[in-house]
């Protein structure tokens, strides 16, 4: 088992779902089956618009032939593994230097490593980048509870002598903490709907600074729901208390739904938003995916 870095490109040719599965063509095999029962970091290409760079990571379940595609092989992504940094990690910070060291050649140039679509990773640079990733310095605070979060500082340091790494493989078991997950994925939903309610439209801020909504999946965690951005709503604590009771829902074009069977329709109509429907974040990869949209319809909301 190894670490390793698939890149990925939200308008890829491939049949890509991040959180679910990865495709790649037979070239790269052999370092995606090194990654199997391990973790993977996803990358964005610097030449893509607005790049986020090492944007999140995921455990690599097993390695399959695609049915549907000759000659294609597919990495399939444990189930609730994938978690979308809640900070996206540049390829170089301002000075510079990479990130990811392992692609510096001997003359401490980029090699040619750097355009694989799949690549190994080393411990170090697995570690440097999600700690830079899963940092949370600056947390949006809980709408409810005084506590502190723990930061990622504390649970993965590089600023010591000896790097062991069989002590660092055991702090990869916080990667499925479902504390860290609940922090990141809030931080990372609240900021690409600006803190606002996808439903009312409404962006409150308490007294003590506390945002008032709440980080909703639209596929739940307990049903397999993946922790990423376009699984995510903001909605205020109404809003979020009747969409998961199925009282209101979402069309493929984002219109909000209200079901015949909830008892008060006229009041519910009036806290819903002028358009009608849900006010969703300005990058396209970060909007509700049809797929949890559609599970959400057909498996939740109520007719």
């Amino acid at each position: 088992m190894a670490f390793g870095v698939f890149i990925h490109r939200s308008d890829s040719i491939y049949e890509d779902t991040p959180a679910e599965r990865y495709q790649f063509p037979p070239q790269y095999l052999g370092r995606a089956r090194a990654c199997e029962g391990d973790w993977v970091i996803y990358y964005e290409p610097r030449k893509m618009p607005e790049t986020r760079g090492y944007f999140a990571v995921a455990k690599v379940e097993r390695i399959v032939p695609d049915p549907s595609a000759p000659d294609m092989y597919l990495a399939l992504i444990e189930a609730g593994s994938y978690l979308d940094f809640a900070n996206p990690v540049a390829f170089a910070d301002d000075s510079g230097t990479l990130v990811e060291r392992g692609l510096l050649n001997e003359a401490q140039r980029i090699s040619g490593r750097a355009q694989a679509a799949v690549r190994s990773l080393s411990p170090s640079d697995f570690y440097r980048i999600i700690q830079a990733g899963l940092d949370d310095e600056h947390p949006l605070l809980p709408r409810v509870g005084v506590g502190q979060p723990q930061t990622w500082s504390n649970e993965l340091n590089e600023e010591r002598a000896e790097f062991r790494i069989e002590e660092e493989r055991e702090r990869v078991s916080t990667l499925i903490s479902r504390a860290v997950r609940d922090r990141v994925f809030r931080k990372i939903v609240l900021r690409a709907y600006d803190e606002r309610c996808a439903v009312t439209g409404l962006k409150l801020i308490n007294g003590g600074g506390r945002a008032e909504v709440e980080a909703a999946h639209i596929r739940p965690v307990e049903a397999n729901g993946p922790d990423i951005v376009s699984n995510g709503l903001a909605l205020s604590g109404t809003a979020h208390w009747m969409f998961d009771r199925g009282l209101i829902g979402l069309d493929d074009d984002m219109s909000i739904l209200i079901s015949r069977q909830a008892n008060d329709v006229d009041g519910i109509r009036s806290i819903i938003n002028p358009s009608g429907r849900a006010i969703v974040p300005a990058r396209s990869a970060d909007r509700p995916h049809l797929q949890f949209v559609r599970w959400h319809k057909e498996r939740c909301f109520k007719n």
